[in-house]
């Protein structure tokens, strides 16, 4: 009847919103569910990674073909250690922690003579186009987890080429024997650290007569974030103790190192940009404050940041976006011959207050300037500080940096220049004629590639040099003459070559710059004056003949006297 009927109706509307509700509650508990699991596993390898004496990184896709080190399985996704280069999956982690020894810092006292020390192999996942050193033919071209790489000198061995005797052979180090600090030495030093013992020239003996220990300090916060990467590949190929990631240590700290290694044979490899390299510079200027003089280390750049001038000047080109290998780059800090650099001390004392405020003291490497290229970098500053994700890319840095450029030729914020500065190189008054702006230049290029001072290079000119004790002084009309100068259709005007630059801002608001770091100054008087030498490194690989005006000889590297702190 229809009381039967309005049942079964009733039955099958609660069987349509039973079953609904299952539709819609179901998903909803197993997303839960396995979001609970995930983060339970990434809770648990969290764990293994802090406890772990390996150097562990997740990855979702490993860049190449990859076999677990413990299971033998091909794997996707897993754990690689940044440092001795072990590669696992996620269920094996904790296993290839108990199993497998890391690269050591420091050799254990039980770990054979002192001044050797035996082949570390791992099995496995071998670079590509590496070779056997028994047989010279090729290895890792199995698939499947084959074949041995020693974690120190990096050579290769087949499975059938391995003998016991190699496994005790003594490692060399390879190639860069010469940049490696031996856990060994480390081990002495730290013997003759307890016995309260500091005559470390001792233990210089048992590294190779010609050792150059690098130390690399890289910014990981540099430019195109690059320099994650290259802290991995650095610790792969030398000791981790070697390498130092600045946005974690300090350089101040990072180059106490050099104080426990042999008196003037220490190298640095800075990654990043010219801003970094000042960071480091003025650090290395506090060990001589110390007394640490002749612990001080030469300096190379590997440029990550937007503005590279100074390490264009040196050698070391515009930007690094990978096209070099790792292994290339420490070949060249060996190669590099020693220049010094000029540092100058840039202090400015407001006008007004009775004098009562502290003059603002800046070290300055590259360039200062007042005027149009100021005002863009102050424009750029202000909107990488508001959106600092957008300026990841030294391209994007670019382009706002041409955007600012042609803005500011509308504006022409910076007129009549001449009118509100007066310029004095070494105590005489230059007449100024029709400026927008000034720049003040200690080495070869500016403006991210441009040489400034030589200009069209048509017209007749003293030589710039980054050793002379010298600045440059030059003007521009504005920021379209920065631009034509840039491209060589045009001349800078050369106002003259200085020992000692003094500048007075009579009137008005200016932007000034200082290596790239601007701020907008009122009524002042800008003294720069030497400070003191870097050493640096400079690499004359692709060098042109466009260079070779700012090349100085390798003989001035030694010339550091006293009188230079």
């Amino acid at each position: 009847g229809p009381g039967s009927g309005a049942a079964s109706s009733a039955v099958a509307d609660w069987s349509l919103a039973f079953w609904t509700l299952c539709s819609v509650v179901l998903p909803v508990l197993i997303t839960l569910w396995c979001s609970f699991q995930r983060s339970r596993r990434q809770v648990l390898i969290r764990d293994i990674f802090r406890k772990s004496k390996h150097d562990w990184r997740y990855t979702d896709l490993f860049g190449q073909p990859s076999y677990c080190c413990v299971c033998a399985q091909h794997i996707l996704q897993g754990a690689f250690c940044n440092v001795c280069g072990l590669r696992v999956s996620e269920s094996c982690l904790k296993k290839a922690d108990q199993l497998f020894l890391c690269k050591e810092i420091m050799m254990r006292s039980d770990a054979g003579a002192a001044g050797s020390m035996p082949h570390h192999w791992i099995r496995g996942n071998v670079p590509l186009c590496s070779c056997c050193m028994i047989c010279s033919q090729q290895c890792g071209t199995q698939p499947k987890l084959c074949d041995y790489r020693c974690v120190w000198c990096q050579r290769t061995v087949h499975d059938d080429c391995m003998k016991d005797c190699l496994k005790t052979e003594e490692c060399t180090f390879g190639e860069f024997r010469d940049l490696i600090i031996p856990p060994y030495y480390l081990s002495a030093i730290n013997q003759m650290r307890k016995d309260k013992k500091t005559n470390y020239e001792k233990v210089a003996p048992y590294c190779s007569k010609h050792w150059m220990p690098v130390i690399i300090l890289a910014n990981t916060r540099s430019g195109n974030n690059m320099g994650e990467t290259l802290l991995g590949e650095f610790k792969i190929l030398l000791n981790p103790v070697q390498v130092f990631d600045l946005s974690k240590i300090a350089p101040a700290k990072a180059l106490q190192l050099c104080t426990l290694l042999p008196c003037n044979s220490v190298r640095v490899l800075v990654c990043g940009g010219d801003g970094t390299v000042g960071w480091v510079l003025d650090a290395i200027d506090e060990m001589k404050i110390k007394g640490q003089e002749r612990f001080i280390p030469q300096v190379a750049i590997l440029p990550l940041g937007t503005g590279n001038d100074l390490s264009n000047t040196l050698g070391w080109g515009a930007g690094y976006a990978g096209e070099v290998t790792v292994e290339q780059i420490l070949r060249n800090v060996m190669e590099a011959d020693g220049v010094t650099l000029d540092r100058w001390k840039v202090q400015v004392s407001n006008k007004g207050y009775y004098n009562l405020r502290k003059p603002k003291v800046f070290t300055m490497n590259n360039y200062f300037s007042i005027g149009p290229d100021a005002l863009m970098a102050l424009n750029f500053h202000a909107h990488r500080e508001k959106t600092p994700s957008l300026f990841s890319s030294r391209i994007i840095n670019k382009a706002v940096y041409f955007f600012y450029g042609t803005k500011d030729c509308l504006i022409q914020e910076c007129k009549d220049l001449n009118k509100k500065v007066e310029l004095e190189l070494d105590g005489e008054k230059i007449e100024l004629p029709n400026l927008e702006g000034i720049i003040v230049l200690n080495i070869g290029y500016w403006g991210g590639g441009c040489r400034l001072w030589e200009g069209m290079g048509d017209e007749p000119y003293p030589l710039a040099r980054h050793d002379d004790g010298l600045l440059e002084v030059v003007g521009v009309y504005g920021s379209f003459h920065c631009a034509q100068i840039q491209v060589k259709l045009a001349n800078p005007v050369r106002l003259g070559q200085a020992h000692t630059v003094r500048l007075i801002l009579k009137s008005s608001k200016m932007p000034m710059q200082v290596d790239g770091e601007p701020w907008a100054q009122g009524p002042c008087t800008v003294t720069i004056t030497h400070k003191t030498h870097a050493l640096m490194l400079y690499h004359s690989g692709d060098q042109t003949d466009d260079d070779a005006s700012s090349l100085s000889e390798p003989d001035h590297v030694r010339e550091q006297t006293d009188e230079d702190v």
